[in-house]
């Protein structure tokens, strides 16, 4: 997945009214490096099986993977960068077309996602 640059940060922290020092406090959390692994998850039908399931695994996988990485796994200011990318993918789930303007593995599982689900 994409991440966010120090220039993008402030750019948007500046669109958004910000200056001073409050933009220089926020500005390195939201700094994303990027291009770090993600998991994809689809299934057909969603039965309480499979919600425990998955509910278990990625607490035990964020737990872990915090761990051996040395990085804070409940990080908020990463949760509101995913809010951020879901809301700009969102509008392209909407339609038929292929999505070519993300990074492939993302435009591998939206174009997946619109051929077996929508």
């Amino acid at each position: 997945m994409k991440g966010k640059t120090p220039d993008e940060a402030r750019k948007e922290l500046e669109a958004a009214g910000m200056k001073g020092d409050a933009l220089q406090k926020l500005l390195p959390h939201k700094v994303f490096e990027g291009n770090k692994p993600s998991n994809s998850i689809v299934f057909k039908k969603l039965s309480p099986f499979t919600l425990g399931a998955l509910v278990a695994m990625y607490e035990h996988k964020i737990f872990v993977q915090g761990v051996m990485w040395d990085i804070n796994s409940y990080d908020q200011w990463g949760v509101e960068l995913g809010k951020q990318l879901a809301k700009k993918i969102e509008p392209e789930l909407k339609d038929d077309s292929e999505v070519t303007s993300h990074d492939s593995s993302t435009n591998g599982l939206i174009n997946f996602l619109k051929k077996n689900f929508v």
